[in-house]
């Protein structure tokens, strides 16, 4: 099952989107801001690309400069 991750613009327009979905019967959980930031990042893990590798030398010049 999919999830919907909704960002109301302030508290009025959370507490209205809450209080619908509850009077609709849809589950909901709320998150924090960090929260939300970890699940982007966990996203952005698992597409980028592993299929390029670089070498250690390559490194240690990057982060030399």
């Amino acid at each position: 099952m999919k999830s919907l991750v909704i960002n109301p613009k302030n508290d009025d327009e959370f507490k209205f989107l809450s209080g619908l979905l509850k009077k609709l019967g849809v589950g909901t959980s709320t998150i924090s801001r960090e929260d939300l930031e970890d699940m982007g990042m966990s996203k952005l893990m698992r597409d980028v690309d592993r299929s390029k590798k670089v070498s250690r030398s390559q490194i240690l010049k990057k982060l030399s400069t």
